[in-house]
């Protein structure tokens, strides 16, 4: 008697339920709503948590048969068959979330920038490894075609060694560089403030920081960079394998008051601490990596600052509003983030070299719907990989954070000694790396 597989009788593409996964979603609004559905059509959508119902209405529609919660912490505590969790929370909340899943064994999808600090970046690259479960950062750039070019293309010579680059983003699209408010209206119903809240310092409710403009403010995101680095700087970061930098700078855009009528002088410059700048520019400094990669010089702009127009580019062509340069010993290539179509400058460079005859040698991820959340899926069932998992994405967003220390400190060079996490010239900058969490709530 021959026993025929189920998956067989279900015909092609069928997968049986018992090879799906159970996923649960943290913050389901917004980002985690496009994550869940990048991951449903193959796998079982089995618990939503968020704090506020208004937000998560929508998702929560879409998958009636899933439970729904507002506490990440009931959720794992009741729903057991749970295999896999995305989060998608405002930054401030991601390393506790990630810790607790991880602690149970859930394989964990984070959004990006991972963590909102230095320290916790490390600690879940850490807890990955203990916990031996699959991750992958929500960096969804990295299992695209372009990142695989521009590797490729450098790795084969065509731009020769790179020593500078610069990489710039049209954010913040969200206000910044304000005081805190100070009028306390009555937090809207089916928002949990204090849980909203989680491990930062509490402070009354305002529309400034939810549910759109959470970026802005330290104690919950990461701003700009955050936002965009993660995917602006990831194909530098992979290509020229990067690593820890030695070195990072910043300067920062300042708002000035006029003087009062009849007052002399040029007014009042403003500077606010709780909420991050309205611009800014970073210099990271990245050391030789052997022969093959020299030390390397990353800028970094945003809040409308461009780095000096490529004399290579032609007059009709314009700066695309998020991309990156490198500059390198026999030419220049410009890519627009998110694109799969880097380019060689000018044109003419670009047809003499003619990137089509370099190999693919790196393993590409199956394009169509889902592509970085199923890579993450299927890593998770053959036990493998995932392309963006915490080894790689744990020292890449340690590497970006590190640009909001500076940030902090601008006009001040941090001398950074990466593998033992430490600013070795500036001590009192050591205190940011980590955060103080709220009684209550730890790693």
């Amino acid at each position: 008697m021959m026993i025929v597989p189920r998956r067989v009788l279900g015909g092609p593409g069928y997968t049986a339920p018992s090879d799906k996964l159970n996923i649960a979603g943290v913050g389901v609004g917004g980002m985690g709503a496009n994550n869940l559905r990048q991951c449903a059509a193959t796998e079982n959508i089995v618990a939503l948590c968020d704090v506020d119902d208004n937000i998560a209405a929508r998702t929560f529609k879409t998958y009636p048969n899933a439970k729904t919660y507002k506490d990440f912490r009931v959720m794992l505590d009741k729903e057991k068959s749970i295999d896999a969790v995305i989060v998608a929370t405002p930054d401030h909340a991601h390393a506790v979330i990630a810790m607790a899943c991880m602690k149970l064994g859930k394989h964990v999808y984070v959004q990006k920038p991972l963590t909102r600090t230095v320290w916790e970046a490390r600690m879940l690259a850490d807890a990955a490894k203990k916990y031996n479960v699959v991750t992958q950062m929500g960096n969804q750039g990295h299992s695209g075609e372009g990142v695989r070019f521009i590797e490729e293309w450098i790795e084969q010579g065509a731009i020769g060694k790179v020593h500078e680059v610069h990489s710039w983003t049209n954010r913040p699209i969200w206000p910044q560089g304000m005081p805190r408010p100070t009028d306390t209206p009555a937090v809207p119903a089916g928002l949990d403030w204090d849980l909203f809240i989680g491990p930062s310092p509490m402070r009354p409710y305002n529309p400034a920081y939810h549910p759109w403009s959470w970026r802005s403010w330290w104690d919950f995101g990461a701003g700009a960079l955050g936002d965009m680095a993660c995917h602006v700087m990831d194909a530098t970061y992979t290509a020229l394998k990067l690593g820890y930098p030695t070195s990072v700078q910043a300067s920062i855009a300042y708002q000035f008051v006029p003087p009062a009528p009849g007052e002399r002088g040029y007014g009042k410059r403003l500077e606010y601490h709780d909420s991050f700048p309205i611009a800014s520019t970073l210099h990271y400094t990245f050391p030789a990596r052997g022969s093959k990669y020299p030390a390397v010089s990353y800028h970094w702009y945003d809040g409308g600052l461009l780095p000096k127009r490529p004399d290579e580019l032609e007059p009709d062509r314009r700066l695309p509003e998020s991309g990156t340069i490198f500059v390198g010993e026999k030419g220049k290539l410009i890519c627009e983030t998110y694109s799969e179509s880097p380019r060689l400058i000018p044109e003419t460079f670009m047809k003499k070299v003619n990137p089509k005859k370099f190999k693919k040698t790196i393993p590409r991820v199956e394009k169509g719907a889902g592509g970085h959340e199923q890579n993450w899926i299927q890593a998770i069932k053959s036990k493998g990989k995932a392309t963006s998992d915490f080894s790689y994405a744990g020292p890449f967003a340690e590497t970006v954070l590190l640009g909001n220390l500076a940030i902090w400190f601008a006009g001040k060079k941090l001398e950074w000694d990466g593998p033992n996490m430490k600013v070795t010239n500036l001590p009192e900058a050591n205190a940011l790396l980590k955060p103080e969490y709220r009684q209550g709530w730890s790693l």
